[in-house]
């Protein structure tokens, strides 16, 4: 097991599983979490019971005191959190804003882990965002928060190379674990005072954000390589999609080819289709109410034929 330079008394803050690989980390490491903040359990799968996020899931799991505050509105929950009398609070993913006071409460205060090389991508999407204006490079950041959004002072941050093959899915799995043992790192200079927050640069800030369901509908009047991104930075959510006869067919892996047309027309087999600028070559899709599948596999039972114009 790793050892921490100095064991500190901390509340991890965190709702879904991108947090989870920092709880881990700071529990290998031999921190102290005395308390785990997460949003409050909602509604969810077909009976629409009940469900604990999974940071909430996890924490219980392992025996952590969980609290689950609507908000910090109410004074009774700013005033337990400072009676936890914290070395510092490790944020990760919370999806709650925290008051001043809160922010001030700990001893090293409020220390979160962001998914970017800030100031790029402060707020809420920074992983698909990235993919989808075509970053070469991202990566996650240890800051400590105060009252704007993501404009705290940076202690340390890892890179990691975006790939014309990476999709969210992998971006999100690589930068959680890169951030819970970049957060371990930072810990033990801030609590041994030997590393100090860097004020973030004005030139080059970028917003993240939130994604939303109509982001999903390809536009066939764009470039190839941006909807080839979109593919790629909308995996898993909320996904890309076009429809056809009624029916939606979600694009789970494409690439852009040299074929052109009039944008939204299958100009080749077996499912190359015009954009604004070049042509796009579906790959796998999942049309609703099946599985995923090859497009070959698909045309076989469902031909769609070349001169087909898709909306």
């Amino acid at each position: 097991m790793t050892t921490a330079i100095t064991r500190l008394r901390l509340a991890f803050m965190g709702s879904p599983d991108f947090a989870m690989p920092t709880l881990a980390a700071l529990l290998e490491a031999g921190h102290d979490i005395v308390c785990v903040y997460a949003q409050p359990p909602r509604p969810a799968g077909r009976g629409q019971k009940e469900r604990p996020c999974p940071v909430h899931a996890d924490a219980s799991a392992r025996g952590l005191h969980v609290r689950t505050p609507v908000n910090f509105k109410a004074e009774s929950d700013r005033q337990d959190f400072a009676a936890l009398d914290l070395d510092a609070a490790v944020v990760v993913a919370y999806g709650l804003i925290l008051p001043a006071d809160v922010i001030a409460a700990p001893r090293l205060g409020c220390l979160n882990v962001h998914a970017s090389l800030l100031p790029r991508w402060r707020g809420a999407a920074p992983i698909q965002r990235a993919i989808l204006a075509g970053d070469e490079m991202t990566g996650v950041t240890v800051m400590r928060m105060d009252e704007s959004l993501d404009t705290g002072p940076v202690f340390a941050n890892a890179k990691v190379a975006i790939t014309t093959q990476t999709t969210a899915k992998d971006l999100h799995n690589a930068l959680a674990h890169m951030g819970g043992a970049l957060m371990v790192s930072a810990l033990d200079g801030i609590a041994a005072g030997t590393l100090s927050g860097i004020p973030q640069s004005d030139a080059d800030i970028t917003y993240a954000p939130k994604l939303g369901k109509a982001e999903g509908r390809i536009d066939w009047s764009i470039s190839a390589a941006q909807i080839e991104r979109h593919v790629r930075g909308l995996n898993p959510w909320p996904g890309v999609w076009f429809e056809h006869e009624a029916r939606r067919f979600k694009v789970l892996d494409a690439h852009v080819t040299e074929h052109e047309g009039p944008a939204g027309t299958v100009v080749a087999p077996p499912l190359t289709v015009a954009c604004g600028d070049g042509a796009i070559s579906i790959d796998r899709l999942q049309r609703s109410g099946k599985g995923p599948m090859t497009t070959s596999d698909y045309l076989r039972g469902s031909p769609i034929n070349v001169g087909t114009k898709f909306s």
